[in-house]
């Protein structure tokens, strides 16, 4: 599949937004005229640079409100037409979209607007230019893309053709099965763009808040599957307008949109491969022009391998792990790291390189099937590799970098809970005994908000977490927003959370940032609380007030709430089953939770965030070692 992006998807200049996507490996680009128009170069130079680069230019876009119009108008348009067919030529461009009009239209009449595109038409033939007409979600008369295609047939000139952007046919919840019966060769460009599901005027949906695909709520694969059907064998290309993206990195947000683009890609080639298989035809997406490539095939992790938290003076957090039941297995035979255990749950302790940090959860393992097959396919999805240095007599474990650094190890999994690696501490990382936790249970990570749905998509394409509904929590800085991913089991959850505008200002000014924390399950959480209140934890203190309403909502037993209100414990309760859990003090940008599931409950005491979240802002206002926001 041959790839293409949009200039208007990045930020900066026209030259780095070039070098960026060269970087990431697109095909080409199509240049949007106002990032041309603001370039001290000129149309031969960014020609030049192209080349330099391996770079094509596939389309020179956009050109509005040309049909539809009166004649004198017609004339003034294709004046400007002429000029911009003379400036693609010096860029050595030939394919100019042209959108349906939403200004200067006066005329709802087919077959005048066919009329003035083949006049159009024959322009643009004398420069060796093709015209791609789109229908734009909101023209003012042509506002579907059928529509547009009944036009291009009516023009019947050989540059005149048709441009589908999957934004444009899916807000308008339009049937993309139609594509197929387009001829390939009347399909002169493709543009994609997902969305997230809005309530909103498709004009300001459609200007803010598109997105790469996969990182939004369109089905862009079906789209992709009626494409390549068609016959349609040319650049496949991102035109994404959002804010967000404009605002960040042009080098990462150019990564991110190929890393979309290489899923969907896989993704299109699948599900061809399944439907073909089903009708009995097992050529596969092979028997049609478009060629997709697949990725290595892996199965979703099994379970959390470990937790790594990084910190120069971890004392605080391993007497915490103490506290909660928490075994020091040993010490690594060459490294100042250290591996605490308790039941299945492994949290290591590193302090190399880690001058001056205060705790923070570095990396976590992964259990997999194949560790070198899910690092090639991580890595193949522009997943940066993050090696360690290990002796000769080490294990050397699999691991790739996600969006915000935090590192993924890939591990082998094992039937009896035993880790390799565990040996250059000393131990197997078993410890003895039947202790109260048993696992992690979940894990969360705040995500900065530029970079929020690029961390969604990267762990749904490289590890095949299903992202679940979204949610918003209050806290007393602003909403948080919480994407929870995890397996189709439920052994591996995610939770991936945008702090308020307000928290990372603070943060980023030397103040605390929005904490994250490790979850364990446990088999008895009030026996664990006890223990550990016995051993001095320090845990998060929950307000009176949180019971009173918790007895109305639920009429619980007043031995359980007792218990529940003596130990600042936690609780939710659902058609499936019962959550109980709390919530351990913050040490530097690291917090722990645990929880006990009971019966078939799956969620994770959201209505009780906003009570901790509350009672972490309390205490870092007051001064407290919580370091919390």
């Amino acid at each position: 599949m041959r790839t293409s992006i949009a200039t208007v998807c990045l930020s900066g200049t026209l030259e780095e937004k070039m070098r960026a996507c060269a970087a990431a490996g697109f095909d080409g680009i199509e240049i949007f005229e106002q990032d041309l128009l603001v370039s001290p170069h000129s149309p031969e130079d960014i020609r030049a640079l192209a080349a330099s680069l391996g770079l094509s230019l596939d389309l020179y876009q956009p050109f509005r409100d040309f049909e539809g119009v009166s004649e004198d108008l017609l004339e003034a348009n294709l004046y400007r037409a002429e000029a911009k067919f003379s400036l693609m030529n010096r860029l050595g461009a030939d394919t100019m979209l042209v959108c349906s009009n939403v200004a200067t239209a006066s005329i709802d009449d087919d077959g005048v607007a066919a009329s003035q595109l083949r006049r159009l038409g024959e322009v643009a033939a004398g420069y060796g230019i093709r015209l791609a007409y789109e229908a734009l979600a909101w023209g003012r008369y042509v506002n579907d893309y059928e529509h547009a295609q009944r036009i291009v047939d009516l023009a019947d000139h050989p540059n005149v053709g048709t441009c589908l952007d999957s934004f444009h046919i899916l807000s308008r919840g339009a049937d993309p099965s139609g594509i197929e019966k387009i001829p390939a060769g009347k399909i002169f460009f493709v543009q994609l763009a997902d969305a997230p599901e809005l309530s909103l005027d498709v004009l300001s949906w459609s200007r803010h808040y598109r997105v790469f695909p996969g990182e939004g709520a369109f089905d862009l694969t079906t789209f992709m599957v009626h494409l390549v059907r068609s016959g349609y064998n040319g650049p496949v290309s991102l035109e994404v307008f959002n804010d967000v993206f404009r605002q960040t990195s042009e080098d990462r947000t150019a990564v991110d949109a190929m890393r979309s683009l290489i899923w969907l890609e896989e993704r299109t080639s699948v599900r061809l491969a399944e439907q073909n298989q089903l009708s009995g035809n097992d050529a596969g997406s092979r028997r049609y022009p478009m060629d997709l490539a697949t990725l290595p095939a892996v199965a979703e992790p099994t379970g959390f391998n470990f937790a790594e938290v990084l910190a120069e003076d971890p004392g605080d957090v391993e007497g915490m792990l103490f506290q909660l039941g928490f075994s020091c297995v040993g010490t690594h035979r060459t490294k100042p790291v250290r591996l605490w255990s308790a039941g299945g749950a492994r949290v290591i302790i590193n302090q190399q390189q880690a001058r001056g940090l205060a705790p923070a959860i570095s990396a976590l393992g992964l259990d997999v099937q194949d560790p070198p097959a899910a690092a090639s396919r991580a890595v193949q999805l522009k997943a940066q590799p993050v090696s360690r240095r290990s002796q000769a007599d080490e294990a050397v474990l699999q691991a790739v970098s996600a969006p915000d650094s935090t590192e993924i190890f890939l591990c082998e999994a094992t039937g009896d809970g035993t880790v390799a690696w565990a040996e250059e501490f000393g131990s197997d990382g078993v410890v003895e005994g039947e202790p109260l936790i048993t696992h992690i249970d979940h894990i969360n990570l705040s995500q900065p908000w530029q970079h929020f749905d690029e961390a969604v998509l990267f762990y749904e394409s490289t590890l095949s977490l299903v992202p679940r509904a979204s949610q918003e929590v209050p806290s007393p800085m602003g909403l948080v927003r919480s994407q929870v991913m995890c397996s189709s089991d439920g052994a591996v959850r995610l939770a991936l959370n945008i702090a308020p505008m307000a928290l990372e200002q603070s943060g980023s000014r030397g103040g605390p940032e929005y904490p994250q924390h490790v979850a364990f399950g446990c088999s008895d959480v009030v026996a664990l609380a006890r223990q550990a209140r016995q051993r001095g934890l320090d845990f998060l203190p929950v307000p009176d007030n949180y019971y009173e309403d918790l007895q109305a909502r639920f009429r619980l037993d007043a031995a359980l709430l007792e218990n529940l209100q003596s130990l600042n414990l936690l609780y939710d309760r659902d058609e499936d089953g019962e959550f109980l859990h709390f919530y351990t003090a913050t040490v530097g940008n690291v917090f722990f939770e645990v929880v006990e599931r009971r019966s078939r409950y799956d969620g994770y005491g959201a209505p009780n965030a906003p009570v901790r979240l509350a009672s972490q802002y309390q205490r870092a206002r007051s001064g407290s070692r919580d370091g919390a926001s």
